[in-house]
């Protein structure tokens, strides 16, 4: 199971790459300062599969940056990512989101317990449209 969770992160990360490769072509940054973070970037995508652990704090320094230096693509940084790396990220996630990721770790980790299988996706939506309440 956990190695579903890294490579359902990995494709996120992969995704917001090549956000971050569009927004280059388009030139629409500093061409020298973004090759170097995109360099950064790519150490990630690399050392994230050998050590999950220890690319935590380069994750969210990563992903902090991203939201900061690219303030045009905040909006679509997949939030799973903020959650997944965690620490600094949290900070650009509101109250109500933090609650539903908690409750979906809290899902995750029952179903763990359980041996059941556990869907990341499928369990997100679920708990999503049963947070919205019912549609007026």
């Amino acid at each position: 199971m956990a190695d579903a969770i890294l490579d359902h992160h990995l494709g996120l990360l992969t995704h917001l790459r090549s956000i971050l490769v569009a927004l280059g072509e388009a030139e629409q940054v500093d061409e020298a300062n973004h090759a170097l973070f995109m360099e950064r970037f790519d150490e990630l995508i690399e050392q994230l599969p050998k050590d999950p652990l220890e690319s935590q704090y380069l994750g969210q320094d990563i992903l902090c940056q991203v939201i900061q230096r690219y303030p045009q693509i905040a909006h679509l940084v997949p939030r799973d990512l903020l959650w997944f790396f965690g620490g600094d990220c949290l900070h650009f996630m509101p109250d109500e989101e933090i609650d539903l990721y908690q409750a979906l770790e809290e899902r995750r980790y029952e179903a763990e317990q359980n041996d059941e299988p556990f869907d990341w996706v499928q369990e997100k939506q679920l708990l999503a449209l049963s947070t919205q309440g019912p549609a007026n």
